[in-house]
């Protein structure tokens, strides 16, 4: 029998209708489960079962009546420590940030959670400022994988993404500026989406600039449509957010026949794992036999790494530039030389990778006219050690060539899990759309995860 802090979004809703599950009986489970296993994950920095069980009495009482407040009443959901909690401190992984000082606002997307009843379960880990690819830092220490605990889960939304793996709430919002929740959603083995940029408002402003997303992490395409359904109303205080939707995302037909979609194995300059080559291919072959016309090409870009650092560190440079230099003494050693890096850059150095992702775009803009999707692995490696931020030296971004050229041309893109190696580690394919086709992306990772379901298989750790 499927244990209640297994149960998808969907599948608690359905039974808190009939009265078969209280909303206080489910969050007591998550955070049984968080109190079992997250002492070796890692995944959360802030629990606090009062909130949690408040949020699900009240809910409770809204269901008894038969007056649920909104979409997600009674879900338990996490919330990723980059992202402002009301009443909560929002420290982002840096013992640079008081938390005695007043916690004023909610993030958009938190005040939409609340609004539609949702139950906060807890605020989870990130690498200091969110700046990389793995999660760990000097705040929180290292967070692990579900699947193999000396494995990294992934970054920057790494806490969020071995949450949901683990069982401890089937929903999550994390942030993606690099590949921040497909990244850890690849290595943990769940389903992100990074919308179109400003789809999901966002305040305060990211200091990495137009990069910076935020995005549903879940345990299913469903659910990653439902939790979309509520986050992405309009907010002002976010100056390039998007109008509403003009229809809601959940209830997609799940139907990829006919569409034109490219697939690129290395987008024509990464080396992938041959496990993770071939685990990706057959996902490509399983949307030929879904009846979508795939054809194996390249969108023929170069790899921008250089200028997607030069943007990247920039904003770095930004987030520190107001600390003292005993406090920069005290960040991880990786940040504080990426924002020695990031301030070493001129405005013209600026302006030209601007100028060069403006071109990326309208490429990509180009190839989407021939191509309704594009698919490439999401990651192209396992995991590796967890406590590095790479498998062999050197910047995150030298092992993340298929995330980050996605976050300059502010498309959406989607990681779904696609299998696992040999070594029982999961793996993801990337689904990436047009600017403003989020539902085309999650309608056909929908489509895929009816043929290729992984929601029997949880982590050992859990199971």
């Amino acid at each position: 029998m499927t244990a209640m802090a297994d149960l998808s979004a969907t599948e608690l809703l359905a039974a808190y209708r009939t009265g078969e599950l209280s909303p206080v009986e489910v969050t007591e489970a998550v955070l049984e489960r968080i109190h079992r296993h997250d002492p070796e994950i890692n995944a959360f920095c802030l629990v606090d079962p009062e909130w949690s069980l408040a949020a699900a009495r009240a809910s409770a009482e809204r269901w008894r009546r038969g007056e649920p407040a909104g979409l997600l009443d009674g879900v338990p959901v996490s919330i990723k420590d980059v992202l402002l909690t009301r009443g909560r401190p929002t420290l982002r992984g840096s013992r640079t940030i008081d938390p005695g000082q007043e916690w004023a606002d909610d993030a958009p997307s938190v005040a939409r959670l609340h609004e539609h009843g949702a139950v906060p379960i807890g605020k989870t880990t990130t690498p200091e400022f969110a700046w990389k690819g793995v999660t760990d830092s000097p705040l929180y220490g290292v967070t692990r994988n579900p699947w193999d605990p000396s494995r990294t889960p992934g970054g920057s939304s790494g806490g969020a993404s071995a949450a949901v793996a683990a069982g401890m709430g089937p929903l999550a919002l994390g942030t993606d500026a690099g590949g921040s929740v497909r990244i850890p959603a690849a290595f943990s083995g769940i389903f992100a989406l990074k919308p179109t940029y400003g789809r999901i408002p966002h305040f305060p402003a990211s200091p990495f600039g137009t990069l910076a997303h935020v995005g549903p992490m879940t345990w299913t395409v469903e659910d990653a449509a439902l939790l979309m359904d509520v986050v992405c109303g309009f907010d002002g205080r976010d100056w390039s957010a998007l109008p509403p939707p003009a229809a809601p995302f959940a209830g997609g037909s799940g139907d990829v026949a006919g569409l034109r979609v490219a697939y690129s194995p290395t987008l024509g300059f990464a080396s992938v794992d041959p496990e993770i080559a071939a685990l990706a291919a057959a996902a490509a072959e399983t949307f030929a036999e879904l009846g979508a016309k795939v054809e194996e090409v390249d969108p023929g870009f170069a790899d921008p790494v250089e200028e997607f650092e030069v943007l990247w560190f920039a904003g770095a440079a930004k987030v520190v530039e107001h600390l003292t230099e005993e406090q920069r003494a005290g960040l991880d050693p990786g940040l504080r030389e990426v924002c020695e890096q990031g301030a070493r850059y001129s405005a013209v150095d600026y302006l030209t990778a601007t100028a060069r992702r403006m071109e990326l775009g309208r490429l990509m803009g180009r190839f989407h006219e021939e191509y309704d999707l594009l698919l490439t692995p999401t990651m192209p490696i396992p995991a590796f050690e967890a406590g590095r931020e790479s498998p062999g030296g050197g910047r995150w971004t030298g092992w993340t060539p298929f995330t980050y050229p996605f976050n300059m041309t502010q498309q959406p893109a989607a990681s779904v899990p696609c299998g696992f190696t040999a070594a029982g580690l999961p793996a993801g394919l990337q689904v990436v759309g047009p600017r403003h086709a989020d539902a085309a992306v999650l309608d056909a990772c929908l489509a895929f995860e009816r043929a290729r379901p992984w929601h029997s298989r949880r982590p050992p750790l859990v199971s």
